[in-house]
């Protein structure tokens, strides 16, 4: 099982569509903590982890084909990411959500 998890993070970036679509999906979470900022009651900053995220894998995805270490440590920082956002929501959930 190792043998592919690492095969998996150490491959060679998806190119230009990959990354592209990633991208968008951080300007997408960007947007919406902008927007509930601005419009709602109160802005959270999970969209932030999330955006952060987003943009670390479209950065691994947008290398070239011969960096594949470098790909693959933005992969587990982008996995990290979420993992935290989760990891403080379960200890410390004011921090995400100061209400």
């Amino acid at each position: 099982m190792p043998s592919k998890i690492r095969d998996f993070v150490m491959s060679e970036p998806s190119g230009r569509s990959a990354a592209a679509v990633m991208f968008s999906g951080a300007l997408l979470f960007v947007g919406m903590y902008v927007y509930f900022g601005v419009f709602g009651d109160s802005s959270t900053t999970h969209e932030l982890f999330l955006a952060g995220s987003f943009a670390l894998s479209g950065t691994a995805e947008s290398l070239p084909k011969d960096r594949r270490r470098a790909a693959g440590i933005l992969r587990v920082t982008a996995i990290l990411i979420p993992l935290s956002m989760i990891a403080i929501i379960v200890i410390a959930p004011e921090i995400i959500n100061p209400r």
